[in-house]
């Protein structure tokens, strides 16, 4: 099978093939590959068995980071919590990962890097897991009482009563007011987990880029914002991507209250899954919380060529040492680091 590589962003064929695959999530769609074009700089590209003139069939979609800091390689796709191959069986699923191996040394890539919710390990793709993590999904199908019942009664059912005898308002929308208070909690949480926050430019992005599939929902006590939330939709499977709340407010069931309303509205627009996300598998507090909900928790492994042994103990390493130093550093600075340092990491 001969291969041809292509721009997702040009090429009107990509839109049509994550339209309708059936593998095909958000992190395909031509709205994030816009997203993360325009925050990052990164260079798309897609690698298909189909030539120039022909319908797409199937295709790989990566992104070139290109870093002084972190060096170049090629990722499926930065920042993405997963991101499938869109191909049609086995066969081609070894001719492809051949392909890209041969061009990680060809291009002389630190690596190559594909993020497939689900990998049956076959030396001869030439790929290795890597990283792994868990995600959890919820089946939105039953009805709203089966769900709530679903639900654990102290940590979360109570909560969202906490929240309703305390008249938290929601609301959810694009408009800049939303990612103006949406990014002011980003901040917030981002310097109590110790972490740099995204660029406030990215999430412009998703929302522009997106649109209507992208929404942000916010949960308020007394008119301030205590919680909120960035969504994405594709078909029928809606995807949390960014959460973020006021640690004083905590009590009020901020949260739970707004992933209940996200269950609510969800089924009321015919969704069927609503995709939690991934979490770190060391990050018990966010995994047990997930699984509160009644989600199914899955392993999610992500696979590089070449082979990566240490790659998940270094990162840790790395992260919790970066955490202290960016704990030290005052609230004005984060940002201007988050600026420089997320188009490294993707």
């Amino acid at each position: 099978m001969e291969l041809y590589i292509t721009d997702p962003l040009a090429d009107r064929r990509w839109a049509d093939l994550a339209a309708t695959h059936p593998k095909a999530s958000v992190f395909h769609q031509p709205g994030w590959l816009e997203a993360l074009a325009r925050t990052y700089g990164y260079r798309l590209f897609a690698l298909t068995s189909a030539p120039a003139g022909r319908p797409l069939s199937d295709g790989i979609v990566l992104c070139r980071v290109s870093s002084w800091m972190t060096g170049t390689r090629a990722v499926s796709l930065p920042f993405s919590d997963h991101c499938e191959l869109l191909l049609n069986g086995p066969d081609q699923r070894l001719q492809f990962t051949q392909r890209l191996a041969a061009e990680c040394d060809r291009q002389r890539w630190k690596y190559a890097e594909l993020r497939p919710c689900v990998w049956d390990e076959d030396p001869r793709t030439r790929f290795w897991p890597s990283q792994s993590y868990c995600i959890h999904r919820l089946d939105l199908t039953p009805s709203l009482e089966r769900l709530f019942q679903g639900l654990h009664r102290d940590s979360i059912q109570r909560k969202i009563q906490r929240a309703d005898r305390e008249k938290l308002s929601y609301e959810s929308g694009r408009t800049d007011q939303l990612l103006a208070e949406f990014y002011k909690l980003l901040l917030m949480t981002r310097k109590r987990h110790r972490l740099p926050p995204q660029p406030r430019l990215w999430f412009k992005n998703l929302v522009e880029c997106v649109g209507e599939k992208c929404q942000i929902s916010l949960a308020r006590k007394d008119r301030a914002p205590i919680a909120a939330m960035l969504t994405l939709r594709h078909r029928s499977s809606v995807v949390y991507k960014y959460g973020c709340s006021d640690e004083k407010s905590h009590s009020l069931g901020g949260v739970p209250f707004l992933f209940w309303k996200l269950i609510e509205q969800s089924k009321e627009t015919g969704a069927e899954e609503l995709d939690f996300g991934r979490s770190d598998l060391d990050h018990d507090g966010l995994v047990t919380f997930k699984d509160r909900f009644g989600a199914r928790k899955l392993l999610l492994t992500y696979v590089r060529y070449p082979q990566a042994k240490e790659a998940r103990i270094v990162s840790g390493l790395a992260q919790r040492s970066m955490g202290r130093i960016f704990s030290l550093l005052p609230d004005t600075v984060l940002p201007v680091v988050g600026r420089v340092l997320y188009k490294h990491m993707g």
